[in-house]
This record gives structure tokens, C-alpha cells and sequence, in this order.
């Protein structure tokens, strides 16, 4: 399952001067990612009902963002370091549209449970993407200093069926 998942923020290597850092940042996530699964656990109850619908909005929104082509709305909802990384919204679709097209245009999103990887808590949602293969979308959630959450990654995991 982890060998075959692919990364969400993980952008292929170019010759602009920032792939660099996007490599960088790749190998960074990619080595967290390989963590993930091991320390997951259902979120503690820290995550009240209110965060819990403040964290489905933020991806709903962004969600919904994308089947609108809007770059600057879906760049909006990822966290400052992901904001960072990519530096425009339009860098940032175009990684989108490029690699993650069961988020980019699904067919079926369900959401699921909250759980704690290494302390972060992440939203699993369930994804019939374009082609109809299911994925499981995990989402690491930040919240900011002001109390409102982001999105700091996602990272897609094939799904057998919809019981993922």
C-alpha cells in the first residue's frame, strides 16, 4: 500500500530555478510520508465537533475550487508552507492538474474519519477519481495561529473499494 501511494506535493523535475526547492521539499515529504502509516491512530478528542467541520469545509472548499478552476481560491486553502513551495496559485494548479487528477476532478469524494499521524491530525476522504480507480486522500491539517486550519499536503493511497 505505501510503496504504491504517490504524493500529493510532489512535482516533477524541471529547469526553473525554484525546482530545486521543489525537490527538496519532495524528498522532505516523501520521507514523511514513508512515517505516516506507522504512528497513525484515531484522532484524539482534542479535534472537537467544530474543528471537525472546520477541517471539511477547508477541503470541501478546495475541493470544489478545483472543479472551478480556480487557482487562487484552491491555493488559499493549503498552509503557508505549501504556499511557500509553490509560490503562485497557478504553479500550484498546474501540479494539481498535472499529477492529482482523482482530487482535481472527482467522481465520488466521501469523507471519513480524523486520525493522528505523529501528532498531526489528518482527515481521510474516500475518492472515485476520473478514471474510477479509488484512492484514499489523506489530508494533514494545520491550524494557524488566528484558530483556522489548512491544508499541509495530501497524500493519495490506492483504495480496494469504497470500505478503504
Amino acid at each position: 500500500m505505501v510503496a504504491a501511494a504517490s504524493m500529493w506535493y510532489f512535482y516533477t523535475i524541471t529547469t526553473e530555478p525554484w525546482s530545486h526547492v521543489m525537490q527538496a521539499a519532495a524528498i522532505v515529504l516523501l520521507l514523511l510520508f514513508f512515517t505516516l502509516p506507522a504512528g497513525a491512530q484515531t484522532m484524539p478528542a482534542e479535534v472537537g465537533e467544530a474543528d471537525r467541520q472546520a477541517i471539511r469545509m477547508v477541503i470541501e472548499d478546495q475541493l470544489g475550487a478545483f472543479q472551478r478552476d480556480d487557482a487562487a481560491a484552491a491555493f488559499a486553502q493549503a498552509s503557508p508552507s505549501i504556499q511557500a513551495m509553490f509560490q503562485t496559485p497557478d504553479r500550484f494548479m498546474d501540479m494539481v492538474r498535472g499529477g492529482y487528477r482523482p482530487v482535481y476532478r472527482p467522481r465520488r469524494v466521501e469523507f471519513r474519519d480524523i486520525i493522528d499521524l505523529d501528532g498531526v491530525p489528518t482527515q481521510r476522504v474516500f475518492i472515485i477519481g476520473p478514471d474510477g480507480a479509488p484512492v484514499m486522500a489523506l489530508y494533514p491539517m494545520e491550524q494557524q495561529a488566528d484558530g483556522v486550519w489548512k491544508i499541509g499536503g495530501c497524500y493519495l493511497v490506492p483504495a480496494a473499494d469504497g470500505l478503504a
